[in-house]
C-alpha cells in the first residue's frame, strides 16, 4: 500500500502543476476558472486518498479524510460556479478567436 500512497501523491502534484499551468496560460477568466475547479478538485483527492493508503492501518484517520473528501467534492465545484456567476455578473468577457 505504500508504493500506491506514494504514486497516487505525485500524480496529484503532477495534476497540480497541470493546473497552475493552465492558470497561467489561458486567455480569459472562465477557462482559467475552469482549470483551477477541475484540476484542484482532482488534484487533491488524489493527494489525500495516497495520504489514506499511508496510514497504519489507523480507520479514524481514514474516515476522516474521507469526510475530507467529501466535503472538498461539494465544496470546490460549488465555490467555482460562485466565482464564475460572480465573474459573469461583472461583465468578464469571454476569450474569443478574433479577439486579442
Amino acid at each position: 500500500m505504500g508504493y500506491l500512497g506514494y504514486i497516487l501523491i505525485s500524480t496529484g502534484l503532477v495534476f497540480f502543476l497541470g493546473t497552475t499551468i493552465g492558470l497561467l496560460r489561458f486567455p480569459d477568466f472562465y477557462t482559467r476558472m475552469h482549470a483551477a475547479g477541475k484540476g484542484d478538485t482532482l488534484s487533491t483527492v488524489m493527494i489525500l486518498i495516497g495520504c489514506i493508503c499511508l496510514v497504519p492501518m489507523d480507520l479514524l484517520l481514514a474516515l476522516k479524510i474521507l469526510l475530507i473528501i467529501h466535503f472538498i467534492f461539494i465544496g470546490s465545484p460549488t465555490a467555482t460556479h460562485a466565482m464564475m456567476d460572480a465573474g459573469h455578473k461583472a461583465g468578464a468577457a469571454p476569450w474569443r478567436k478574433d479577439s486579442k
